[in-house]
């Protein structure tokens, strides 16, 4: 390892420290200056171990997004570094959206329940039951709502952007975007190169190499859908009458899965029964995962909700139902094969975000190959659970080594670890404290 783990905790300080700004921390000074919803739970997962009250903070402070009906918003935008396409986003025409305080209308994946549970094991008891009592009603509120929004009667929670996964231009994801939700008029800019003025309103591509990015096209799909959704109001029932992006997208659903579990113990130790209604609904989403396993190619995969098929493109997200712990083993050994397979998900560094044998497959253009510290992170904690602790163990020291010999950045070139996109990034920085101390 080119570092020692002392350099390489101390440099990972400097980056919270640099990114932090008071109650919460930003992913990335210029490129993500608001607070997002994974991004912050990630990153308290991290700082619980320099200052668990400081833990604490960064997750209270995403209470501040929580709308009415329970969302936990995916972005609290930050009255700095406005971008041009944050009106589409801004959730105000709902009425559940808090006042006071402008976030987006969509969420994100549910790392909430994990972030507190980590959170509260650095804690003593009477004050961890204290922390858990106080987050509870915040996690119970966005679990249900997930369910009474967002549960089309299966189980899994489907998503209407894919801003909501996390892992923005997923190849799955950007199919479904390229099937219904492609304007006529995007087509027409494409041919009169009228689309190259979307690069002026484009944030991202000030300060990442925009071969690393989605192209001005799908950017401005991904912008129309926005708009779309933003003239509904976010509301779930006018956007379900003729949707133009529904997913039930696996990552999100595993991350679910287990948070339903994590909520379980939560409750336990807190003295909380949980309603019960809520403990029905995890049980049918335990049992609905299986309706996302392909047989023919051995793997678990997205549903398109408007097609009612299975995105038959994989990703990372086909490794994901290790992380939610709730698979036979038959099915967990068929999903370490392609782990383990050259052609698959099997590189010299981490574990890329899609395979290599996809026609997707670019190792460093964003959730398109490049390899990510959050997702390998998930894959560890489910390898652990899984019962494969050598395989586990290997992708821990392969992922601090790529830091090391990297840097804090946003993604990593899965062929050669080299370093891609923002640099000093704040969940790869928190990520690397909580693998080095754990």
């Amino acid at each position: 390892m080119a570092k020692d783990e002392t350099e390489l905790l101390q440099n990972a300080k400097n980056v919270l420290a640099l990114n932090d700004r008071g109650r919460w921390t930003i992913p990335h000074g210029n490129l993500y200056p608001h607070q997002w919803l994974w991004d912050s739970c990630f990153i308290a997962i991290g700082l619980r171990h320099l200052d668990v009250e400081r833990a604490e903070l960064e997750l209270t402070s995403l209470l501040r997004g929580q709308w009415a009906n329970g969302m936990m918003a995916h972005l609290i935008f930050s009255t700095h570094g406005q971008r041009p396409t944050q009106i589409l986003e801004e959730g105000w025409t709902n009425p559940n959206a808090p006042s006071g305080i402008k976030t987006s209308g969509l969420t994100q994946p549910p790392m909430l329940a994990e972030a507190v549970w980590r959170v509260g094991q650095k804690l003593k008891i009477p004050e961890r039951r204290s922390w858990f009592n106080k987050m509870l009603p915040h996690v119970i509120d966005f679990h249900n709502w997930l369910y009474a929004e967002r549960d089309a009667g299966k189980g899994l929670v489907i998503l209407i952007h894919p801003y909501e996964s996390g892992t923005d231009n997923s190849p799955p994801l950007m199919q479904e975007v390229h099937k219904y939700a492609w304007p006529w008029w995007l087509t027409v800019s494409e041919k009169t190169h009228l689309i190259k003025a979307v690069s002026l309103i484009r944030r991202d591509i000030r300060y990442v190499d925009s071969n690393q990015r989605m192209s001005n096209a799908e950017g401005a799909a991904y912008f129309n859908l926005s708009y779309r959704l933003n003239r509904q109001g976010f509301d779930i029932k006018s956007i379900s009458k003729k949707p133009k992006f529904a997913v039930e997208e696996l990552t999100f659903n595993c991350i679910f899965i287990r948070a339903n579990e994590i909520l379980k113990k939560i409750a336990k130790t807190a003295g909380v029964d949980l309603p019960e209604k809520l403990l029905i609904n995890m049980e049918r989403s335990r049992a609905a995962l299986e309706e996302l396993w392909h047989e023919p190619s051995g793997q678990y995969l997205s549903r398109s909700m408007i097609s009612g098929e299975l995105i038959q493109e994989p990703s990372i997200a086909c490794l994901m139902p290790l992380y939610a712990g709730c698979i036979t083993k038959g099915r967990a050994e068929k999903l370490m094969k392609q782990l383990k397979e050259r052609s698959q998900f099997h590189t010299d560094w981490p574990v890329p975000s899609v395979p290599q044998n996809s026609s997707f497959f670019n190792p460093i253009k964003y959730w398109q190959g490049p390899s990510w510290v959050n997702t390998n992170w998930l894959l560890i904690d489910g390898l652990e659970r899984s019962g494969y602790q050598d395989e586990a163990n290997q992708l821990k020291q392969n992922t601090l080594k790529m830091v090391a010999d990297g840097d804090f950045v946003d993604y990593f070139n899965s062929l050669t670890g080299e370093p891609s996109g923002a640099k000093n990034f704040s969940w790869t920085a928190a990520l690397t404290i909580d693998l080095l101390k754990t």
